[in-house]
C-alpha cells in the first residue's frame, strides 16, 4: 500500500505547487493589468462611438477587474502551458514528449487568433448592427460599462476556444479516435451542431450573432478535417509474419502464427 500512496502523495504535492505558481502568476499579472484597465476598456469601446456609463457605484470597478482578469490570463498563458506540460510530461513517452511544446505553442497561437479575429471582425459587426438597429427606431444608445464589457469578454472567450477546434480534431485523428473520412461523413451533423452550439453560447442568441458564430465554426471544422487527413493515423496495416513450417495448421487451413 505504501508503494502506491507515496508516489500519489508526491504527485499531489507537485500538482499543488504548480497550481500555486499558476495562481500567483495570474494575481501578479492582474495587478499589473489593472493599472491599464482604462486603456483596455477604451480599446474595446472602439466600435461604439458614445461614452459608456455606469448605473451602480461598483459597476465601473468590476468592469475594470473583468477586463484586467482576461488580460492577466492571456499574459499568463506561457506559464500556465509550461506548468501543465511539466505536470503531464512524466507520463509521456520520449517520442510523445517531442510533440508537447509545439502543441502548446500552437494552442496558444490559435487562441490568440480567435481573440484577434473576434475583436477586429466579429465585435465591430455585432455592435454596429445592434446599435444601428436601435438608432433606426429612434432610440438613443446609452450602454453601461458593465454590460458592454460582459458582452465583449464573453464573445472573446467563445471565439478563442472555438479556434482550438482544428487542433482538437487533428489530435483526435492522430490518436485514432476519429478519422478524416468519419469527420467528412458527419459533416451535416457538424453543421447542425454548430448552429445549435452557436445559439447556446452566444450572449444574445439572435440569428445574426448565431450565424456569425456558426460560419467560422464550420470553416474551422473543415480545417480540422484537413488536419486529420494530413496528420491523422492511417488505417491498420497487415503484418506479414514469416511462417514456421513446424507450426500446426489452424482450422481455416492457415498455419497458426
Amino acid at each position: 500500500m505504501a508503494q502506491i500512496l507515496n508516489p500519489l502523495a508526491s504527485h499531489i504535492r507537485t500538482l499543488k505547487k504548480r497550481l500555486i505558481i499558476v495562481g500567483a502568476t495570474i494575481v501578479v499579472a492582474l495587478m499589473v493589468a489593472f493599472a491599464f484597465s482604462g486603456d483596455m476598456v477604451a480599446w474595446l469601446n472602439r466600435p461604439f462611438s458614445n461614452q459608456l456609463v455606469f448605473y451602480g457605484p461598483t459597476e465601473a470597478l468590476f468592469a475594470s477587474i473583468k477586463v484586467s482578469l482576461l488580460a492577466a490570463i492571456l499574459a499568463s498563458l506561457p506559464v500556465i502551458f509550461y506548468q501543465c506540460w511539466k505536470c503531464i510530461e512524466p507520463a509521456l513517452l520520449p517520442k510523445e514528449q517531442r510533440w508537447g511544446v509545439p502543441l502548446f505553442v500552437l494552442a496558444g497561437a490559435l487562441f490568440a487568433c480567435g481573440l484577434t479575429f473576434c475583436n477586429l471582425v466579429i465585435l465591430p459587426l455585432v455592435i454596429d448592427f445592434f446599435v444601428s438597429f436601435g438608432m433606426d427606431h429612434d432610440v438613443t444608445p446609452v450602454l453601461s460599462v458593465g454590460t458592454y464589457i460582459d458582452f465583449n469578454v464573453k464573445f472573446l472567450l467563445i471565439f478563442g476556444c472555438a479556434f482550438e477546434l482544428p487542433l482538437v480534431l487533428t489530435i483526435l485523428a492522430r490518436v485514432g479516435v476519429v478519422s478524416a473520412q468519419m469527420l467528412a461523413k458527419y459533416r451535416k451533423h457538424a453543421i447542425l451542431a454548430s448552429l445549435i452550439l452557436s445559439a447556446i453560447v452566444t450572449p444574445d442568441a439572435t440569428l445574426f450573432t448565431m450565424f456569425l458564430m456558426a460560419v467560422p465554426l464550420m470553416v474551422l471544422y473543415e480545417i480540422g478535417i484537413l488536419g486529420a487527413r494530413i496528420f491523422g493515423r492511417g488505417g491498420p496495416t497487415e503484418v506479414n509474419l514469416p511462417l514456421d513450417p513446424d507450426l500446426p495448421i489452424g482450422p481455416a487451413g492457415h498455419r497458426v502464427r
